[in-house]
């Protein structure tokens, strides 16, 4: 059911941007970009049939670059197309628009969407900035002041995602020296036997009190198991419903994780138990739940827990998804407080498909814990 609603949807990207385009060259050539449009309409499907044969490893990987591409370039294009053509409709309306000028408001949309995609694509591939935030904890003891978290989260390493990539990641991450890492899910988009040799440069993220993983959705689709192995494996403490006491210069930290929101629909002894994770805190100076995706947040907020760090919605990652997220989670991107539970929601390190980031940058995140005055 998903593949075809996944086709529709893309076919409805395509033939509308196709449909608007084409018809502006030559016949030959209208030939040629109708068969590329439809190529690149079923290439998901072939990517999908290449999964498995490990030795044609360097053909998923090609072909994957070409449908992202295609994809995040006609998804841009299409959304601009839709809004010229309703503003051409109303503003014809009140003033007649001819051939010729429709043709160059059409190319204009198209270079325009041009222009957009290769800042986009800049911006998912560049280093991820630094996002630094405060969080403000009631009563939080002298001890835990300025205590320094750094989140990763979505990376997806994956067919355009790769070791240099990460070795860029592992090593701003480092520059920043925090007391503690916290990854937020969907390491990579793949199974381990492929992509193992590109995380390795994870084994060297440094931090005094550890650095700890909670699983995304993306790691049931690829083998959450292996993955979860691999992840202990790079040195991750990998919390599965579970919690980590850290004693701190005589602070106390409860640090838990759990699994994903949906993890119980693919995998049911990973259900996702907030409440489970978070049962063993009392005595805590502070309770942290790593929680991939924010509609964990309702069942952290029952559990006491002072802050939630999760992932999974890239803040949208590119227009028109960004404003699609809200259908479904609670908050986009930011720093939140619900109820007495504050919520970052991190847009993410890498990104998921199209290699195309507008109007939500990647990001890596230090949070630095404060005592909250108006308790």
């Amino acid at each position: 059911m998903f593949a075809l609603i996944f086709l529709t949807l893309l076919g409805s990207i395509y033939g509308y941007s196709g449909w608007r385009l084409i018809p502006y060259l030559p016949l030959p050539a209208q030939v040629g970009a109708a068969l590329a449009l439809v190529f690149l309409l079923l290439t998901p499907l072939l990517l999908f049939r290449l999964r498995s044969r490990p030795h044609l490893a360097w053909l998923t990987d090609s072909l994957s670059w070409v449908a992202y591409l295609g994809m995040g370039f006609f998804t841009v294009c299409s959304t601009l197309l839709v809004l010229r053509d309703i503003g051409g409709l109303l503003l014809g309306l009140i003033y007649p628009i001819d051939a010729t000028l429709n043709a160059s408001i059409d190319l204009a949309t198209f270079v325009l969407a041009l222009v957009l995609v290769s800042y986009g694509y800049y911006q998912a591939r560049r280093t991820p900035a630094i996002r630094r935030v405060d969080v403000p904890i009631a009563n939080l003891p002298p001890a835990l002041v300025g205590l320094r978290i750094v989140q990763i989260s979505d990376l997806h390493i994956g067919p355009t995602i790769k070791a240099p990539f990460v070795e860029r990641v592992v090593a701003r991450v480092n520059e920043l020296q925090p007391d503690l890492i916290a990854f937020t899910g969907d390491l990579a988009d793949g199974p381990v036997e492929r992509l193992a040799p590109h995380t390795a440069a994870l084994a060297e993220l440094t931090a005094p009190l550890g650095v700890y993983f909670c699983t995304g959705n993306h790691e049931y689709y690829s083998g959450v198991e292996s993955w979860t192995e691999q992840a202990r494996r790079l040195g991750f403490d990998v919390l599965i419903n579970e919690l980590r006491q850290i004693d701190y210069d005589g602070g106390r930290i409860a640090l838990a994780g759990t699994t994903d929101f949906s993890a119980g629909e693919l995998v049911p002894d990973h259900a996702s138990d907030p409440a489970k994770a978070l049962a063993a805190s009392d005595g805590a100076d502070v309770r942290i739940l790593l929680a991939h995706q924010p509609r964990s947040i309702e069942a952290a907020s029952q559990a006491d827990c002072h802050l939630q760090l999760s992932g999974h919605t890239h803040g949208g990652q590119f227009v028109p998804w960004k404003y699609a997220i809200p259908l479904q989670q609670p908050y986009v991107a930011g720093l939140h407080k619900f109820r007495d539970t504050w919520i970052y929601v991190h847009r993410g390190t890498g990104y998921w498909g199209p290699p195309l980031r507008l109007g939500a940058p990647s990001e890596i995140a230090l949070l630095t814990l404060s005592r909250d005055g108006s308790a």
